[in-house]
Formats: structure tokens, sequence, C-alpha cells
């Protein structure tokens, strides 16, 4: 029986470099390969692999949050330079204006280029804002995905698991002392197969 698990436990990829979508494709990949159990639709699956795998995928899932945010941040800033800048340049412009207040038409153009700045960098920063919520919606999304059929995989592994379980043995059927009948060895008080006993 050891052998069996040493074969759902062998050689496992490096998961180091793997990304929290990478990991979790991995685990679907170890519950959709594993081995069956002999005489039973059973699956023998490592359980610290699959835990390990998909603890893993939460600790790297935060590292993705992190690193929307700080495209967000990035647009933040990005849009206090342009706007620190604008108004630098509007400064200057009414600065320009007050000593040439005859040149009407040069501080009308100056306006005019503060506002082609202004306008420019609103429609950057609204730019950048949809990349980054696309970018957190597509991993959010992709996750969702994933995590759904992980938990459609359990469910479906734990339905079988029920379904393939042998029945109770009936109150009197067993011998003296509570001896088992013959055929029940490897069956457990609720009805499960205990690999132990065989």
């Amino acid at each position: 029986m050891t052998d069996v698990f040493e074969d759902v436990s062998g050689e496992q990829p490096d998961t180091a470099d793997m990304d929290t979508e990478g990991l979790v494709h991995r685990a679907i990949d170890i519950v959709a390969t594993a081995k069956a159990m002999p005489l039973s639709a059973s699956v023998l699956v490592s359980r610290d692999e699959v835990l390990e795998l998909l603890e893993a995928a939460l600790e790297r899932l935060p590292d993705e949050l992190r690193q929307a945010r700080w495209l967000l941040r990035e647009r933040e800033e990005f849009l206090a330079e342009r706007s620190r800048e604008a108004e630098a340049l509007m400064e200057e412009v009414r600065a320009q204006a007050e000593r040439m207040v005859s040149r009407t038409e040069v501080v009308r153009q100056a306006n005019q280029v503060a506002q082609r700045i202004l306008d420019d960098a609103n429609e950057e920063a609204r730019r950048m804002r949809h990349e980054a919520e696309d970018y957190c919606d597509q991993k959010l999304a992709g996750m969702e995905i994933v995590l759904e059929r992980i938990m459609r995989t359990v469910q479906s592994g734990r339905q079988k698991l029920q379904a393939t379980a042998p029945p109770p043995a009936p109150e009197g059927a067993r011998g003296v002392a509570g001896a088992d009948v013959p055929g029940e060895e490897g069956t457990s008080e609720d009805g499960f197969f205990d690999q132990d006993l065989s």
C-alpha cells in the first residue's frame, strides 16, 4: 500500500516560480491525474501536496493585488504631477499676463496651452485607471473560474467517495466478541473503507 502513496507523491515540479493561477492549475492536475484505488472509483491524492499548492496560491494572491494597487498609485501620482505642472504653467501665464496686459493674444494662447495640458493629463489618467481596473478584473475573474473548478472537483470526489462506501454491517451479523463477519475485513464501524485494516 505504501508503494501507491509513493507513486502519488513522486517527483514534483518547483512551485517557487509559479504564479497564483499556475499553482491552482497544478492542484487541478494533481486531482485529475490521481491514481485510482484498486476496485474503487476513488483516487489517491496527496493531501499535503494539494494543501501546499493552495496555500502557496493564497500567499501569492496578495502580491497580484498589491501590483494592481501599485498601478493605481502610479496613476494617482502621474495625475498629481501633471496637475502640478499645469498649475505651475497657469501661474506663469497669469504672471506674464499681468506684465503684458496689452498683449491679450499671448495670454489667450497660453491659457489654451495650459488647458490642453490639463485635458491631456486627465485623459491619460482616465486611460491608466481603466487599464488598472481591467487588469484587476481579469485576474479576479480568472481566479474565480479556477476556484469554481476546484470546488466542483472536490465536491465530485466527495460524492464518489460517499457513493462507493460499503454499507454498514447489519446488527447481529457480528460473531462472538464482536468479531467481523467473513468478507467484511477492512470496513470500519462507520461503513468506510479503512486501508489499515486490509
